[in-house]
């Protein structure tokens, strides 16, 4: 049996304008809604610089790249830094197979964004 990782969405703020959004379990067309709220939400609310943490993330489909492109589109006008973070292969191949890798900077850690790891 198949050990199911419950969603959740944690977002940190690292420094002034600065936040990281820390995801972990299935991010897909039930749960990507919730992340398309909180990018907008920071965005709006004047965020210069997101890191989204896929370390523990276990599964992204279309409608995660979809939100994660939209709030690119909105970001960007503003100057604003749209970064991932992301050490499973199995997700960085499906940003590389739509050539989103090169749309996004991709790190394989926290440290390596220039984020703080969070504590939990």
């Amino acid at each position: 049996m198949l050990k199911t990782v419950k969603f959740e969405l944690k977002t940190t703020s690292t420094s002034r304008g600065q936040f990281t959004i820390s995801l972990t379990g299935d991010i897909d067309l039930y749960t990507a809604p919730e992340l398309k709220t909180e990018l907008h939400r920071l965005i709006e609310a004047g965020a210069t610089r997101i890191v989204i943490d896929l370390t523990s993330a276990t599964f992204i489909d279309s409608t995660t790249l979809g939100v994660l492109l939209g709030a690119l589109k909105r970001f960007r006008p503003t100057g604003g830094e749209l970064v991932l973070v992301c050490s499973d292969p199995n997700i960085r191949r499906i940003f590389e197979i739509t050539l989103l890798d090169r749309v996004f900077p991709i790190f394989e850690t926290l440290a390596s964004a220039g984020a703080p790891s969070s504590a939990s």
